[in-house]
């Protein structure tokens, strides 16, 4: 007998279907074959936890595999993952069109002919490896440790290319946030030194949105979830977008602003929250720099906090609901009673904010700055219902034997020009490389596609060309795309359960770790066949990149006489090389506060526990670290300030388990580092800022060049209407749809059914203008070129102001080999004398055979439109934020247009990059960076000073 009685709503287990399977039946469960219906044939599953790999969110995977066959059937939520509780979107089961996506890259490949020819042969790993190990260890002995660069879009992991890198000595991480979150983490960490929030949606009064993009992107799932949780216990949803997203759908308020004028807006409120006196005045009192302010600008005041409140009343009073108005195109009404909304928020004001806005205007930073200012005034920081720090609510473990911080300065990721950059400046790398800033002689991207998902994608087509510029080019991806074309090795690396990874995110009030696995290969070694390397397990040859790096690390330095080796021996078998369950074991045996009691009151070890539920809580609720006091060796040898009232201490820092990113400070002349701040009389750890306060006024801002915006205030946006032509329109192009993932989506059929256009959202007001409708073909000109595509005519876009999603538009040279034919465009690339390209479809989407059924069924031809490959690079001075946001012209296609149609002149865009250049305020003082901002893999202190400095 199976169980009880069956019944169309029960399993063979006897569970009804919208139950969790139990975790103590993982191990043997029992399901109805769907294909054998109406036979009602069980099949047998091991039921092993994963993490989605298909967004940041890092949701929790539950992969059915056959007990005969060893292979993933389904995926499904995992109940005991804390951040997703068993919920996934549609891109978490979609992993499955991933893992046996009959085009996927099986084997590794080698380039021959010439670079972007497309002609490819199978090689072995160990020829990968002996490869690249021998040219690196050749550039490591002649002492280029700048040529070597890793570049990665979502990492999908925490802390483990940091070990890598800093092991090998290199300044060589290179990432995509300049192209994604650089001011929104700028305009936080000048606040409170972490560049992240962590909202707590589910007990907000108010929830305050500034764009659509983590709701209905990153963490879409977990942070869905809570805030319609916080609606549902009476919580009011703001949602500031200029164009209607699926958050703002829902909302109690939705205002659609002119792009980049949302920070007036919310100075108008914040003006409100002063005047009135609705701030949290003893919250300010105590963890706000006033004082500093008034010592630096109103030195003639006396120093008190009543003579601050002063400054700021007049600070802002110019910010009334009229002045946001005339600024946004949003009547000061709608703004007068949405400030009531948050001066009622009693503390539990919840807000966030990450791309649009921030991402797509110059000074998009100071958006982020100003919306953090309303947390700050309403004392929402820290409390049920409010904003913590990222940091609080992450765990990113410590690994064993960490390596000493890297020696050099790479200038190609840290140019002088962005002293301030959140974080480097990837997007600008072909145009330093055309300058003859230097060279890249090994060159991995990581699950990253700068040729489609960066700015000006044909710059690097020209640089990734020429082989003085990039050396050899090794692209480690899960799927073929636009870069990988002109790769020199392309290496197939795993989805969501073909690899390890530790993952956590701050997806809510509480910190928690989660575990990637590879599923087949935990089936395997339950079964009593366990596998040397994961790549034996998974489809063909595909790998992870853990066990990539260490084979790799330890052939380029296989004497150990680079120092490198060391850190790739086995702390349980000294000299031996570790293997990936030594990896994780010696982390949960030592780095997960909680973990091995757990573990051990169900009599499983650490990496057990891991391995059978995917996921641990460590902590729920908030934890507001500020609060916390510097310990008690830390106190023993401490001093305050009398002015500052900053507390030093001489007693050495001690490594934690916990190695989340945060600011730092090197030890003074006398051998003193800041552990925390004085408040009434109180030693407290407090922000890790110059202040060890919430900074109000930032003396980094005024230091390093930029005195004007020391406080929270308005930036004019590049877009900003004084700045655009009689008929010139905004052009949003970086708002993502929930069922797609950047470049990840095209080998995901299920996703690509549901989503597959980019059309071009415009007003009917300016439709009716221009004579255009739904379906028209419209050429949309910017700086540096045009794309075609079609109209949509909609209302959920205000005038004046047009958008086309990113992630759409996908593009291959070959008929067959390429991008996933699924999702991607037949197109011609060729150039048009020196610097000009036009691109032309040739086909769209057509049925095809294949392995996989459904590709012959096939109904879609549209396959999107590349928009990034015609937009400039525009970086803010300050963050180094790409600004999304373009100055665009329409105009109805003519009849020598196409669908999907693209010229880009790249000379014209080196001339705007040269420009943005221009507005930049170069290090000074003889540092390059101030040493405290955050900074991915910090060099030593030495690194920071210029080489031409005092």
């Amino acid at each position: 007998m199976l169980g009880p009685p069956l019944s169309p709503r029960r399993t063979p287990e006897g569970l009804r279907l919208e139950s969790f399977p139990p975790p103590d039946r993982w191990d043997d469960w029992v399901e109805f074959d769907p294909k054998a219906w109406p036979r009602r044939v069980p099949r047998r599953y091991q039921l092993i936890p994963t993490i989605c790999f298909n967004c940041e969110a890092a949701c929790g995977l539950l992969a059915y595999v056959d007990k005969e066959t060893f292979e993933v059937k389904k995926l499904d939520g995992n109940p005991a993952h804390p951040g997703s509780r068993g919920r996934n979107c549609a891109k978490g089961p979609a992993t499955l069109n991933q893992v046996t996506d009959a085009e996927r890259i099986l084997y590794p490949l080698r380039r021959v002919g010439r670079r972007g020819e497309g002609k490819w042969v199978r090689v072995t790993w160990d020829e990968v490896l002996d490869d690249i190990a021998g040219r690196m260890r050749e550039l490591f002995k002649a002492g280029r440790y700048t040529e070597v660069i890793y570049h990665v879009g979502r990492p999908g992991h925490d802390g483990y290319m940091e070990r890598v890198l800093q092991s090998w000595g290199v300044d060589g991480h290179n990432s995509h946030t300049n192209v994604c979150s650089a001011a929104a983490r700028a305009g936080y960490a000048f606040w409170m030194g972490y560049d992240r929030p962590s909202p707590d949606h589910a007990n907000a009064r108010v929830i305050l949105l500034l764009s659509s993009h983590l709701e209905t992107g990153h963490y879409f799932n977990p942070h869905a979830q809570r805030i319609m949780e916080g609606k549902e216990r009476g919580a009011k949803l703001i949602v500031m977008d200029t164009r209607l997203s699926n958050t703002a759908a829902k909302a109690d308020y939705w205002l659609a602003p002119r792009p980049g004028s949302e920070a007036a807006i919310l100075l108008a409120i914040a003006n409100h929250l002063i005047r009135s006196g609705r701030y949290d005045r003893e919250f300010v009192r105590r963890w706000v720099n006033w004082d500093e302010y008034l010592r630096a600008e109103h030195p003639e005041d006396p120093l008190t906090f009543e003579a601050f409140e002063g400054r700021l009343r007049q600070l802002y009073k110019d910010f009334t609901f009229e002045f946001a108005e005339r600024e946004s195109g949003v009547e000061a009404g709608l703004i007068r009673e949405v400030a009531e909304v948050v001066a009622d928020c009693d503390g539990r004001l919840s807000t966030h904010i990450w791309r649009n806005a921030a991402a797509g205007n110059l000074g998009g930073w100071m958006v982020a700055r100003c919306l953090f200012f309303l947390n700050v005034l309403t004392g929402s920081i820290g409390r049920p219902g409010g904003v913590s720090a990222n940091a609080w609510d992450k765990w990113v473990p410590r690994p064993f034997k960490v390596p000493p911080p890297q020696l050099v300065w790479n200038e190609l990721l840290w140019p002088r020009e962005y002293p301030l950059a959140f974080f480097e400046m990837s997007f600008l790398l072909p145009h330093f490389l055309k300058e003859g800033r230097g060279r890249v002689s090994v060159y991995f991207f990581r699950v990253y596609n700068p040729v489609w998902t960066n700015p000006d994608g044909l710059t690097w087509v020209e640089a990734l060309q020429d082989e003085e510029k990039f050396g050899l080019v090794v692209g480690l991806t899960p799927t073929w795309s636009e870069t990988a074309w002109f790769a020199d090795y392309v290496l197939p690396m795993g989805h969501a359960t073909e690899r390890h990874d530790l993952m956590s995110q701050e997806t809510q009030a509480g910190a928690w770790v989660g575990f990637r696995q590879p599923v087949r290969r935990v089936a395997l070694a339950r079964a009593g066949r366990p596998v040397s390397f994961t790549y034996e397990a998974n489809p063909g040859e595909v790998w992870e990149e853990d066990e990539f790096w260490v084979e790799l690390s330890w052939r380029i330095d296989p004497d150990g006489s680079l120092g490198i080796r060391q850190y790739y021996e086995s702390p349980y078998r000294p000299g031996e090389k570790i293997t990936i369950d030594e990896y994780y074991r010696w982390i949960f045996e030592n780095s997960i506060p909680g973990l091995p009691e757990a573990a051990a009151r169900e009599g499983l070890t650490p990496l057990e526990f891991m391995r059978k539920y995917g996921a641990f809580l460590i902590r729920q609720g908030p934890n507001p670290e500020f609060l916390t006091k510097p310990s008690a060796e830390e106190l023993a040898t401490a001093e305050v300030d009398p002015e500052t009232k900053i507390v030093y201490t001489r007693t050495p820092p001690k490594p934690g388990p916990n190695i989340v990113p945060r600011p730092a400070f090197p030890a003074d002349e006398a051998g003193r580092r800041p552990v925390g701040v004085e408040v009434d009389g109180e030693i407290y750890a407090g922000f890790p800022t110059p202040s060890r306060k919430l900074e109000f006024y930032s003396t980094t801002l005024r230091d390093w060049g930029w005195p004007e915006y020391a406080v929270p205030t308005y930036i004019r946006s590049h877009v900003h209407p004084e700045n655009l032509g009689p008929d010139e329109f905004v052009l949003l192009p970086n708002f993502r749809l929930p069922t797609l993932i950047h470049t990840r989506s095209a080998n995901a059929k299920w996703l690509v059914e549901i989503s597959h256009r980019n059309p071009l959202w415009i007003n009917p007001e300016d439709a009716r203008r221009l004579e255009i409708q739904t379906g028209d073909l419209v050429r949309v000109h910017t700086e540096i070129g045009y794309f075609v595509l079609r109209a949509w005519v909609t209302d959920g876009i205000r005038p004046g102001v047009v958008g086309c999603s990113h992630h759409i538009g996908r593009w291959r040279l070959d008929p067959e080999v390429g991008t996933n034919r699924i999702a991607s465009a037949l197109v011609e690339l060729r150039p048009e004398g020196p610097g000009r390209w036009r691109l032309r479809q040739r086909d769209g989407v057509r049925p095809f055979k294949s392995a996989d059924p459904d590709t012959e069924r096939l109904w879609w031809e549209d396959a999107g439109v590349n928009q990034n490959l015609i937009f400039p690079v525009q970086p803010d001075p300050i963050s180094g934020q790409h600004c999304w946001h373009q100055r665009v012209r329409l105009e109805k296609a003519g009849p020598e247009d196409r669908y999907g149609d693209i010229f880009v002149d790249t000379n014209r865009s080196m001339e705007v990059y040269r420009r943005w250049l221009g507005l930049t305020r170069p290090a000074r003082g003889g540092w390059r960076r101030p040493y405290w901002l955050l900074r991915p893999y910090r060099p030593a202190p030495e690194a920071y000073r210029l080489p031409d400095g005092p």
